[in-house]
């Protein structure tokens, strides 16, 4: 029964992780499996011989979950986000917003002794927003895939670092990131052709994937040092990067193929809105009926 938890935690993880909105971190969080999973990633790099096997076996079977879940995601989600951008960012948003306050709730004793710490929460919103109007990629139509460049093998390799440093933090999503950078739709449709035996996006998805790996080798151990010493900080920190990302979002359909409007509240979907919400509630209440059975 373990396993298949764990499995369907990774599960969980995956469709977070494939869409803008919240992270795979956020869900593993609101799951209440966080610490095990960083914990785990730390030891698989830096830890004894016995803890390596350990945490081996437990990534092993979240991986299994989570490759399940983002193959699902991505065969879905590149037929419909171009053609329901407004509806999916509407999801995307209720996912954001309904998770907020359950952070917020959770970590409420930590947060309220260290109130000076705050000020991250506004590091968090300005450094999201920055990257969105600064980013080089969201004003245009994305990246060229058909004339692929070493500089542009590079960006990607770049932005996979970051994406998977957001999609291990409670935050802002890795997806939200891609969304920004304007590579979400090529690695997304990339994965749907490998799928159906089309190979033409291989270099991009392996630029993307060595930076996905670069990523966790370097941010893993100061995620969890962090989460240590100042967890108030870092929490702090992930809820003004939630709040950011509602304006990525917002933006996200500025960088299509064909860029549309940002989202307004006329081309906003509050029924989409509820149900991501009703999609975090259900996770956090899944939680507590977990945590109240091991009580028991």
């Amino acid at each position: 029964m373990k396993k298949i938890i764990t499995i369907i935690h990774g599960f969980c993880m995956a469709l977070a992780d494939s869409v803008p909105g919240v992270s795979g971190g956020t869900v593993a969080f609101l799951m209440g499996f966080y610490d095990n999973f960083i914990t785990s990633l730390n030891d698989l790099i830096s830890g004894t011989s016995e803890k390596r096997k350990e945490a081996l076996f437990y990534l092993i079977k979240l991986g299994i979950g989570w490759i399940i879940g983002f193959l699902l995601a991505a065969v879905v989600l590149s037929s419909i986000f171009e053609t329901h951008i407004y509806q999916v960012s509407s999801l995307f948003m209720g996912f954001i917003i309904f998770a907020i306050p359950i952070v917020v709730y959770e970590e409420r004793h930590n947060l309220r002794s260290h109130w000076k710490s705050a000020f991250f929460m506004i590091i968090g919103i300005a450094v999201v927003a920055a990257i969105t109007y600064f980013n080089p990629v969201g004003s245009q139509s994305g990246i060229n895939t058909d004339n692929l460049s070493v500089v542009t093998l590079l960006y990607i390799f770049v932005a996979g670092a970051i994406a998977i440093c957001a999609m291990i933090l409670p935050g802002i999503s890795g997806s939200s990131l891609l969304l920004i950078f304007g590579i979400y739709l090529p690695i997304i449709t990339g994965i749907k052709d490998i799928l159906h035996m089309n190979f033409h996006a291989l270099p991009i998805l392996l630029a993307f994937g060595f930076g996905v790996i670069t990523g966790i080798i370097l941010i893993i151990k100061a995620v969890k040092n962090t989460l240590e010493k100042h967890r108030a900080a870092m929490i702090y920190l992930v809820t003004g990067l939630m709040i950011g990302s509602l304006y990525a979002v917002s933006m996200g359909p500025t960088t299509l193929d064909i860029p549309q409007e940002q989202m307004t509240l006329s081309s906003f979907h509050i029924i989409f809105f509820l149900i991501g919400g009703a999609i975090i509630t259900a996770m956090q209440i899944s939680k507590k009926i977990h945590e109240k059975g091991n009580a028991n």
